[in-house]
């Protein structure tokens, strides 16, 4: 059983998936939440709310984006992850049964940390995926964030 923090990064202003996480083959995963801010508009005079989706069920991975790699929380001797992740997808994950687990009203200009108590813990079965989606913006953002997982 290892912690994990899975990074991500986009800037822009689309309909993305900030973040595709998908379990691995050989094990379960429990996400325990996310934190996201941005560095771009600080002094900007308008409220932007844009709204956050924890998304499972998709067969079709996204595209667009670039990978990230799940960083163990015990530096000394957690083992590698054998999941997959891409964060900033521009063609959002689809198709399959998708359920939307959560939806989250970000303020842009305050940094936001979801802990997601037991009874909203979203278990991912192996190979399953998952998205954390954001709304589109009306001016282009710098974002970064990351979320938690725990792999049994």
């Amino acid at each position: 059983m290892a912690i994990f923090t899975i990074p991500f990064a986009y800037t822009g202003n689309a309909n993305v998936d900030l973040l595709e996480l998908v379990a691995p083959t050989a094990a379960k995963w429990i996400v325990l939440g996310f934190d996201i801010g941005q560095t771009s508009d600080a002094g900007d005079a308008n409220e932007e709310i844009l709204l956050l989706s924890l998304k499972s069920g998709q067969t079709t991975s996204g595209s667009g984006g670039s990978a990230s790699t799940p960083v163990p929380t015990d530096c000394v001797s957690a083992p590698g992850s054998g999941a997959a992740a891409e964060q900033a997808n521009t063609t959002k994950a689809s198709a399959g049964t998708i359920l939307t687990h959560a939806t989250y009203p970000w303020n842009v200009r305050v940094p936001t940390s979801v802990v997601l108590t037991q009874e909203q813990q979203i278990i991912l079965p192996a190979a399953r995926r998952m998205t954390l989606e954001i709304a589109a913006a009306a001016d282009s953002l710098t974002i970064s964030g990351q979320v938690w997982v725990q792999e049994i």
